[in-house]
C-alpha cells in the first residue's frame, strides 16, 4: 500500500521515503509488540503478548513462529553480544537468552520482592541494562497473570553491565513503557503510557539527563495526543520515532513535532532494521509492517 504520512515540517521529507510502499508483514495477532533486529541474520524478532508467541521474520523468507511459550514476552532487545534480552509478564523477570539457548535471569524482583511486569528493555553500550516496570501485566490475566504489586512504585531499572547489581534508577512515572538512548547515551528517553487506563495520566516522553549512569534531570518534551506513546527509537539524527494511535509520530531531540507516518491500526513499537538500518518494522496491534525510510537507526551509525 501507498505511504501515508502527515508533514509539519519540511525535514520530514528527508527522513522518509514518500515513494515506498507501506507492506503488511503478518496479521491475525492479538497485540503484537517488542520488535527487535538481528544484523548477523538479518531478521527482526516480535512477541504476540496474549497469544504466548514469539515470531521471527527472516526479511529474504516468511514469517514464522520461533516461541509458542514465550512466558507473555513484550519487550525485546539485542545485548552487545548479538544475545536476546526479553521482558517477561509471566515470570515478571528480565531475561537473556544465551547463544547455547540457555537462558539466564537478569532480574526478577528487587529488595526482595517480585517486579511487578517488566515491559521494555534496551542496553547501552557499555552493557548496563535498562529496564521499565509497570504493572500491565499483572492488571489481568490477558496478557499475563492477574497480581497485587508487591513494588510500591512502577520504575525504571538499571541492570549492571556484569549482571549483578540492579537498582531502582527512577520511580518518578506513573507507568513507564518504551525506552530509548540519545546517540551519544546522555539522555534516557522514557514513555509514560499512564493514561491508558487513566484519563488524566500521562501521555508523554520524558528526557532523563544521565550523569555517571544515574538518572539526573527528568523533563517532559512531547506530549502523545492520538493514544499514548509506548515504544519509541532514536534515528541517526537524534530525531525521536514514536508510537501512537494513528501511527509513527517523529520529534525533534527538543520535542517540536516533525510529522507522522499513518497506520491502519494502532502501533505499539517500532525498530530500525535491515542490512543499512533504514528500514522500519511497525507492530501495530494484531498486524506487523514494514517500510523503508530515507534514516537509520542510531544503533546502525
Amino acid at each position: 500500500m501507498a505511504l501515508n504520512f502527515e508533514m509539519y515540517k519540511n525535514c520530514m521529507l528527508d527522513l522518509i521515503l514518500p515513494s515506498s510502499d507501506l507492506i503488511k508483514v503478518h496479521d491475525g495477532m492479538l497485540w503484537c509488540e517488542g520488535p527487535v533486529y538481528f544484523p548477523a541474520g538479518d531478521y527482526f524478532l516480535w512477541s504476540d503478548i496474549p497469544n504466548n508467541r514469539l515470531y521471527q521474520w527472516p526479511t529474504d523468507s516468511t514469517v514464522r513462529i520461533l516461541q509458542y511459550d514465550s512466558n507473555y514476552t513484550n519487550g525485546n532487545n539485542r545485548d552487545n553480544a548479538g544475545r536476546l534480552v526479553s521482558c517477561r509478564h509471566l515470570t515478571r523477570s528480565v531475561v537473556r537468552t544465551e547463544v547455547d539457548g540457555s537462558e539466564t535471569v537478569l532480574a526478577d524482583s528487587f529488595d526482595d520482592k517480585p517486579l511487578n511486569s517488566p515491559n521494555d528493555v534496551i542496553v547501552a553500550s557499555d552493557g548496563t541494562v535498562w529496564f521499565t516496570d509497570p504493572t500491565y501485566g499483572i492488571m489481568t490475566n490477558y496478557e499475563g497473570r492477574r497480581a497485587t504489586p508487591e513494588q510500591p512504585v512502577c520504575g525504571v531499572y538499571k541492570i549492571s553491565a556484569d549482571g549483578e547489581h540492579i537498582a531502582l534508577a527512577s520511580s518518578n512515572f506513573e507507568k513507564p513503557n518504551g525506552l530509548a538512548l540519545s546517540r551519544d547515551e546522555s539522555i534516557l528517553y522514557v514513555a509514560d503510557s499512564a493514561r491508558s487506563h487513566n484519563p488524566d495520566g500521562n501521555h508523554h516522553v520524558f528526557a532523563c539527563e544521565l550523569k555517571h549512569g544515574c538518572i539526573g534531570d527528568v523533563q517532559p518534551i512531547f506530549a502523545v495526543e492520538h493514544g499514548v506513546p509506548d515504544g519509541l527509537r532514536v534515528d541517526e539524527f537524534g530525531n525521536i520515532w514514536c508510537s501512537s494511535a494513528r501511527g509513527v509520530e517523529i520529534h525533534n531531540s527538543t520535542g517540536e513535532h516533525i510529522g507522522c507516518i499513518l497506520i491502519p491500526e494502532a502501533v505499539s513499537n517500532l525498530e530500525f532494521g535491515g542490512p543499512k538500518g533504514n528500514r522500519l518494522l511497525i507492530t501495530a496491534s494484531k498486524s506487523v509492517y514494514a517500510v523503508y525510510v530515507a534514516v537509520s537507526g542510531s544503533r546502525f551509525i
